[in-house]
């Protein structure tokens, strides 16, 4: 098995007000993949013309359905999520192209005009109900669970927890955690949540807590128009049993009872040899004639530590078993969908020639750090395509994040593809362009794996 990153073409129709259109030529390659060819409109001085690599799967033309694009690009991944595997699709490009269009959608009702994810949520649940037409045990029970945050940041917003702020942080076991606001409770218990998982058992379900999210969405003003996504959209669809999520609480659960025990024997420990030691007048340290260390202290606090570390051990080895003793090879398959902010060019002045308001320094310093997070995602797409032994996953919060599902259950359990939504108007020229260099860069390197296994 190998890991593979495919990288598709999108063009959205001329928007009112738009009435030329940039002159492009396609050139399907022997290789199976496709170079595109951008020509300016006649009178030009400060624009030239551009072709890519051979680095895209496929175009979509302005006249395709979002129906179109998922049978392309999602549903032949469907299979490899059953057994179990991780799928992850990006929307890149200028603001106003169509991101937001394609993986979310703004048609709830029109089958035709879903969403990428909810596209695929449909797909699945009808899968699964099947599946569980032959389960008798309720916690065994197929569900599909829903992880939906933007990130901003080192900071995500969980949308079906009212906004709750979580952080991006790093374990001591060195994966990325998603964490919410510490809560103290009783005895010295202290938890700190994970990103909220709405297990949704039918597709109704999970398209009114899409809806719910949505509704949170933050929204700013960009270079292109005054409600582009300012923030990078997660939304995560694992196939889950109550089991499976019981088992995941338990960990948080544990997590907490361990809080007060280690602190405290934390707190032993220094209390112990703060007593043990005594300040010179010359302001060093000796032991204390008068105090005996009690080591035996020590060593049983740190014994019910050790106890209660294992209680935490066995409850995360818990999900491994129901993971890997699972009749059904699907638990755990996960689709990604990264609905990623606008990419903006500044400095750019040939980006529109529709004027602009005028940024603001702190919409100016958030276009840079979408920009560095973007920058970032090709680095690593880079850094895996060509088997570099380092990873840049820490380069920016939004790689953090990424890390496992890139990574899949191993190196090369997972799938990838991106899709460049781009403007076929002259006025969008830079733009469009500038996407597809990133999208030819990421192609090229993508396309050097070999295909997944059916």
């Amino acid at each position: 098995m190998m890991h593979q990153f495919k990288v598709y073409t999108r063009w959205r129709p001329l928007s009112p007000g738009e009435s030329t259109e940039t002159q492009r030529a396609d050139d399907q390659q022997d290789s199976g993949r496709v170079s595109i060819s951008l020509t300016p409109s006649s009178g030009s001085v400060t624009q030239r013309p551009w072709k890519s690599d051979a680095a895209f799967t496929q175009t979509f033309e302005t006249t395709d359905n979002n129906k179109s694009v998922f049978e392309a690009v999602v549903a032949p991944t469907l299979p490899h999520v059953l057994n179990g595997r991780s799928c992850n699709f990006f929307a890149y490009g200028h603001s106003g192209s169509g991101k937001s269009h394609t993986i979310i959608g703004y048609d709830f009702d029109n089958p035709d005009e879903f969403g990428l994810c909810l596209a695929a949520a449909r797909h699945l649940s009808d899968t699964l109900a099947g599946l569980n037409r032959d389960i008798d045990d309720p916690a065994e029970e197929l569900a599909i669970g829903v992880r939906m945050f933007e990130l901003r940041k080192n900071i995500a917003s969980d949308l079906l927890n009212g906004r709750c702020q979580c952080y991006v942080r790093e374990g001591y076991d060195g994966k990325t955690h998603i964490r919410g606001e510490t809560e103290v409770l009783e005895q010295g218990k202290v938890r700190v949540r994970p990103i909220v998982t709405k297990a949704c058992w039918s597709f109704e379900d999970l398209r009114q807590e899409l809806l719910a999210g949505l509704k949170l969405r933050a929204t700013g003003t960009s270079t292109i128009h005054d409600q582009s996504s300012r923030t990078h959209a997660v939304l995560e669809l694992e196939i889950v049993t109550r089991a499976l999520l019981e088992a995941r609480d338990a960990v948080v659960q544990r997590q907490s009872e361990l809080v007060p025990v280690g602190k405290r024997a934390t707190d032993i420990y220094i209390e112990e040899h703060s007593k043990g030691v005594i300040v010179n007048a010359d302001g060093t340290y000796a032991p204390n004639p008068d105090y005996q260390i009690n080591h035996g202290r020590i060593d049983a606090a740190e014994a019910e530590k050790a106890n209660f570390e294992s209680y935490v051990q066995q409850a995360e080895d818990k999900i491994s078993v129901i993971l890997q003793s699972s009749n059904h090879t699907c638990l755990g398959g996960k689709l990604v969908f990264v609905d990623l902010a606008g990419s903006e060019y500044y400095h750019d002045k040939t980006t529109s020639t529709v004027p602009r308001p005028k940024q603001t320094p702190q919409a100016q310093q958030e276009g840079r750090q979408i920009n560095t997070d973007l920058l970032a995602l090709k680095e690593v797409i880079r850094a895996r395509a060509s088997k570099q032994a380092r990873i840049p996953f820490r380069s920016s919060p939004l790689t953090m994040v990424l890390r496992d599902h890139f990574l899949g259950t191993n190196t090369t359990d997972s799938y990838s593809a991106m899709i460049l939504t781009v403007s076929p108007s002259s006025e969008q020229f830079a733009a469009t362009m500038n996407t597809l260099k990133y999208g030819s860069l990421v192609g090229v390197a993508g396309g050097e794996k070999k295909s997944l296994p059916r």
